[in-house]
C-alpha cells in the first residue's frame, strides 16, 4: 500500500465532502425561498419519507457488495412514480453522493491500486462528468428518457455478462502506464460523462481494469474513488440548474452512509445469485418502459412542440 499518496487522497476526499455538504445545504436553503414547481416541489421542508430512507439503505447496502445502485434505484423511482423522468440523473447523482463517498474511503483503504492510475483515472472521470451534468441538466424530458433506457439495458447486459462469468478475467497488476494509462483514463472520462445520465460506473470500470491487464480488485478503489470525486462536481452542477428532487435525493443519502459500512465491515459477503436475476429482469423491464415512455414523448412532441419538451 502506497501510504502517504493515498493518505493524501483521503484527506483531499475529507475536505471535498466537507465542500459538498456545505454547498448542498447552502442550494436547499436558496431553493425554499423561490416558488414551487416541478423541481423545487421537494424542497418544501418536509424530510424525506421512512420509504426514501430505506431506499437508500437497500440500493447502497447492494452496491457495496457488488450490485449497482443507479439501476435499482431508477426502477423504484418509476414504479413508485416518485421522480419526474427529466430530473432522475440529478437525483441518482445528488442522492448516491455520500454513499458513494463513503464506499471510496472504506475500498481505498483496504486494497493496494497504484497511485498514478487511481489520480489519474479520478482527474479524468470529473472531467467527464462536470461537461456530462452540464450537458444532461438542460435536457429535454424524452431526451432523458431515451439515453436512460438505453443506459439500463447496457445496465443489464453487464450485470447479465457477470452472471454467466464471462468478464475478462484480468491479471494481477495493481496500476497501469503508457498506451494502457491512456486508454484507462479515456475510458474513465466516458464513464463519468455517462454516470450524469444514471449509468452506474461499477460494470464498465471492472471490465476496463480487466482488459487492462489489471487485478479484478483494483476496480473498486479506482471506480468508488472516481466516483466519489466526480459525483461531488456533477451533483452540485444539477443542483446549481435546478435538476434533481431533492427529498428522494436526501433519502438515499441519509439511508444509504450507514449501509453502506454495514455491508462492508458486519456482512462482508452474502449470496446474490438470485438477486441479480431478478435485478436483470426489473432494470430491463423499467429500460423497456422508458423507451416507450420516450417514443409517447416523441408523438406528444410533433403534436404539441411547445409542451412536449417540460
Amino acid at each position: 500500500m502506497h501510504v502517504q499518496p493515498i493518505a493524501a487522497l483521503l484527506s483531499a476526499l475529507a475536505v471535498l465532502t466537507a465542500v459538498y455538504i456545505g454547498a448542498w445545504a447552502n442550494f436547499i436553503r436558496l431553493a425554499r425561498r423561490t416558488p414551487q414547481s416541478e423541481v423545487t416541489a421537494p424542497t418544501d421542508g418536509r424530510a424525506p419519507t421512512a420509504f426514501q430512507i430505506a431506499l437508500g439503505a437497500v440500493v447502497s447496502f447492494f452496491d457495496t457488495l457488488g450490485i449497482g445502485s443507479f439501476a435499482t434505484t431508477t426502477a423504484v423511482f418509476r414504479l413508485k412514480r416518485m421522480v419526474p423522468d427529466r430530473i432522475v440523473p440529478g437525483t441518482l447523482n445528488a442522492g448516491n453522493t455520500l454513499p458513494t463517498i463513503a464506499q471510496a474511503f472504506v475500498f481505498i483503504s483496504i486494497i493496494d491500486v497504484d497511485p498514478l492510475t487511481l489520480f489519474s483515472m479520478t482527474a479524468s472521470s470529473i472531467l467527464g462528468a462536470w461537461l456530462g451534468a452540464g450537458v444532461v441538466a438542460r435536457w429535454p424530458r424524452r431526451t432523458v428518457l431515451v439515453w436512460m433506457g438505453i443506459g439500463l439495458l447496457a445496465a443489464a447486459a453487464s450485470m447479465l455478462m457477470a452472471q454467466l462469468n464471462l468478464f475478462p478475467q484480468g491479471g494481477t497488476a495493481v496500476g497501469v502506464r503508457g498506451v494502457r494509462l491512456v486508454i484507462a483514463v479515456t475510458g474513465i472520462f466516458v464513464f463519468g460523462a455517462l454516470m450524469t445520465i444514471g449509468i452506474g460506473m461499477n460494470a464498465p470500470s471492472m471490465i476496463l481494469v480487466s482488459l487492462l491487464g489489471m487485478n479484478l480488485k483494483a476496480a473498486f478503489p479506482i471506480m468508488m474513488g472516481a466516483g466519489a470525486f466526480l459525483m461531488p462536481v456533477g451533483s452540485l452542477r444539477f443542483m446549481r440548474e435546478r435538476s434533481y428532487s431533492l427529498r428522494p435525493a436526501l433519502g438515499l443519502a441519509l439511508g444509504g452512509v450507514p449501509a453502506v459500512f454495514l455491508a462492508a465491515y458486519i456482512v462482508k459477503e452474502l449470496p446474490l445469485y438470485a438477486v441479480r436475476w431478478l435485478v436483470i429482469m426489473i432494470v430491463t423491464y423499467t429500460a423497456v418502459t422508458m423507451l416507450a415512455s420516450a417514443r409517447k414523448a416523441e408523438a406528444a412532441a410533433v403534436a404539441n412542440p411547445v409542451d412536449a419538451n417540460a
